[in-house]
């Protein structure tokens, strides 16, 4: 039992050892009093007498010394001259929002970092039923989140090992079960979707004042119903509005994702356009997109979140209409081509360095924006992306009306940031990151 006993202390005694050694040992930290095992140095701050406590440690160790809370370790600073110094020389390093236990126990959570990829799809799908449906969802509308699912679960089976094996083998992987018919699956309850929604407004329709896309077409539809050639079907109206749901949501949110994420790894970049932004737009209004001409630094910041974020890498492939010669080739009629917007985006003849975040590449040596010849991140010709106005509008008005009301930080060092891409089927995403906001 003794031994046991024994055992146990020194078991004990090693555990603190650890502790000790590994929560308060120095590190080039600022001088401070020795902290004990789990308890830190709270015998050195006398009850009622905190601010008295600190002074009399200011007076032995300075104005920057060490102080550790428990095992929470804090760096305390004394005098204007350094607290200047530190929050506002130094403002970006200086910026995260600080733990107050106290708080953070009664708003459970609320302000804390979180993962933006929901809620920039949630935005994005939200402008897309704004333009066909008239009308925004509530993100909680039970009916939104399930068209939210749908959404998910499409470029989930797209994206899967099963789905990019149909798009290689499709001529035979069609005739076998198995899960790569997903898609078609969620294709399909989109397509219920969006028809669900346009009986509805059927109901409503005035001729003489259509109120969204629906209406639009549902009008030119009755105008052409007797042209045999109409491209104005039931059949062409949910066809294209799954492809603007599918393309309108995932492209921007996934850009907004590597937009943030390279501006939480560059945060000298983000403090340049909030400088811009509080120049140009201020504090007082909402940002518009007649804005965008007087601020060549944020118009520079986007294009090169798009070049460098190179969400579609591949491109969407392309056929050819018919047998084609092609620099001293023949590309047979109906042959898919893939233009790689990769080779095109990080081309070293265009964009020196390409591998590198580099926004004052599109400005000019007196600072307006630049236009690059190869910056076709929405493709090109006849097949160029439909919503590449649209992109614009959001990319510029997300970022701008964010960064105008918000700080944001990333939950490590900025240097810690991985900002290489993953290929996840055909598309480029950011790996997983999170981040905090706080108003400014």
């Amino acid at each position: 039992m003794e031994a046991l006993a024994l055992l146990a202390f020194l078991v004990s005694c090693a555990l603190c050892l650890y502790t000790w050694n590994s929560m308060y040992r120095r590190k080039n930290l600022p001088p401070g009093p020795t902290p004990l095992p789990l308890i830190g140095n709270l015998l050195q701050l006398k009850t009622g007498e905190i601010v008295k406590s600190m002074k009399e440690l200011r007076e032995r160790y300075g104005d920057v010394y060490t102080l550790y809370l428990g095992q929470r370790r804090a760096v305390v600073l004394c005098g204007y001259d350094v607290v200047k110094e530190a929050l506002v020389d130094n403002g970006v390093e200086f910026g995260a929002r600080g733990r107050l236990p106290v708080i953070d126990l009664y708003f459970k959570g609320h302000g804390e970092a979180f993962d933006p990829i929901f809620y920039f799809s949630q935005v994005a799908a939200n402008i897309t039923c704004s333009i066909i449906f008239g009308s925004r969802y509530n993100y909680k509308d039970p009916n939104f989140l399930r068209l939210m699912h749908i959404i998910d679960e499409i470029f989930r089976t797209m994206s899967s090992f099963w789905g990019q094996l149909f798009d290689i083998f499709d001529v035979v992987m069609k005739h076998l079960p198995g899960p790569h018919h997903r898609t078609r699956t969620y294709l399909n309850e989109l397509q219920d979707f969006v028809e669900e929604r346009m009986k509805i407004d059927l109901k409503t329709l005035n001729t003489s004042s259509p109120r969204h896309m629906i209406d639009s077409f549902l009008i030119k539809m009755e105008e052409e119903k007797q042209n045999p050639s109409t491209q104005f079907t039931m059949t062409n109206f949910l066809t294209n509005t799954t492809v603007l749901f599918i393309a309108g949501t995932e492209t921007i949110s996934t850009t907004l994702r590597h937009g943030f994420l390279l501006l939480l790894k560059h945060p000298d970049v983000k403090c340049k356009v909030q400088e811009e932004i509080d120049h140009v737009i201020g504090r007082q209004r909402a940002p518009s997109f007649e804005d965008r001409v007087s601020m060549p630094y944020t118009e520079a910041v986007i294009h090169e979140i798009q070049r460098y974020g190179n969400v579609l890498p591949m491109n969407l492939p392309h056929s050819v209409t018919r047998d084609t010669q092609f620099r001293g080739f023949t590309i047979p009629k109906d042959t898919d081509v893939f233009p790689i917007l990769t080779f095109v985006l990080r081309d070293p003849k265009y964009f020196p360095d390409p591998d590198a975040f580099i926004p004052s590449r599109f400005l000019d040596e007196n600072g307006s924006f630049k236009k690059n010849e190869a910056f076709l991140v929405f493709s090109a010709g006849k097949r160029v992306c439909l919503g590449e106005s649209l992109a614009r509008m959001e990319m510029f008005l997300f970022l701008t009306t964010i960064l105008q009301n918000f700080n944001i930080t990333a939950t490590v060092d900025p240097k810690d940031l991985d900002i290489s891409a993953q290929m996840v089927g055909f598309s480029n995403v950011p790996r997983p990151y999170k981040i905090r906001v706080t108003p400014r």
